[in-house]
């Protein structure tokens, strides 16, 4: 199985490209959103590639980062979404703005992307909300101090949990008003409190919390 291209791009012509390496040229989909951050043919590109194995044939489907190949991976576990409809997701906007429209319910705004249908775009919601709740967190945990301490000293509660305080930061960093990250932290103390609490299980209560 092959899992990541290193070569030379030959063709960036349409919705398929291909790589060669060492000698043999890749046929590889892709979206339009590693389309358009691929170098210059006759140049090297780097790509993470699932490759899809059917009776008849092989398809490989690149991706540029690992944010969207983490979101191909989930959409192609949802009914009816398969790799060619998952990369015609993934061309409709970031993988970022995907995740996060599926992490908020946001049924009318991924209906806005080509090929989903409200059907669609309600399964997207119903198996993958939680799931993209927690790979938002783990983008933002792995952009390392970022998510916590890029946002500005602000004046803390004295008698709220520091937990509470990195929840707030970290839903700011996300791109909430600080109006509404205070809002959706306001029944977290007691949670904060419980021994087995975590800033990633608290974020996903916030996250819950907030205005859809």
């Amino acid at each position: 199985m092959i899992a990541r291209l290193d070569g030379i791009l030959v063709d960036r012509d349409g919705p398929r490209i291909v790589v060669d390496c060492n000698g043999v040229g890749y046929d590889v989909a892709c979206s339009a959103y590693t389309h358009a951050a691929l170098p210059a043919a006759g140049e090297r590109v780097v790509l993470r590639v699932f490759t899809h194995a059917q009776e008849n044939k092989i398809a490989l489907y690149g991706f540029i980062d690992a944010h969207e190949r983490a979101i191909f991976d989930l959409l192609i576990t949802v009914k009816n979404v398969g790799p060619t409809t998952a990369i015609a997701i993934l061309s409709g906007s970031t993988p970022r703005e995907i995740a996060d429209a599926i992490a908020r319910e946001d049924t009318i705004g991924l209906t806005r992307i080509k090929g989903v249908g409200k059907k669609t775009a309600q399964l997207l919601v119903v198996e993958l909300r939680e799931k993209c709740e927690l790979l938002v967190l783990n983008w933002d945990a792995s952009a390392g101090a970022r998510s916590i301490t890029s946002v500005a000293p602000r004046a803390r509660t004295p008698s709220r949990h520091p937990l509470v305080d990195q929840v707030h930061a970290a839903l700011v960093n996300m791109g909430w008003r600080p109006a509404e990250a205070e809002q959706a932290i306001a029944d977290l103390p007691d949670l904060a409190a419980r021994a087995d609490a975590t800033i990633e299980s608290l974020l996903v209560q916030a996250l819950r919390s907030m205005p859809r």
